[in-house]
């Protein structure tokens, strides 16, 4: 078993929860973790849903639609700031 020493701010609602429960700091704390490390055991699951895109839009152009409307936007500001230099 490895000793970590660590230093560790409790928010005030959690220590006086501990102090409500009767359980020492260092219960509580390996509790937390065993279970946050129960959960990530977990598989990752992702659930996806159609898009309903407009006709004519391909999805695996986005990206390239996405770089052209942050072209036109830098081209439009660029112009307003020469046209504000003026």
């Amino acid at each position: 078993m490895a000793n970590l020493k660590a230093t560790i701010t409790l928010d005030t609602d959690g220590e006086k929860a501990m102090h409500r429960q009767g359980t020492s700091f260092q219960k509580t704390l390996n509790d937390a973790l065993r279970r946050g490390l129960e959960l990530s055991q977990q598989p990752f699951e992702v659930k996806s849903h159609l898009l309903r895109l407009r006709e004519g839009l391909d999805p695996a152009r986005l990206s390239e639609m996405d770089d052209d409307l942050e072209i036109e936007e830098f081209l439009r500001k660029t112009a307003r700031l020469k046209e504000m230099e003026k």
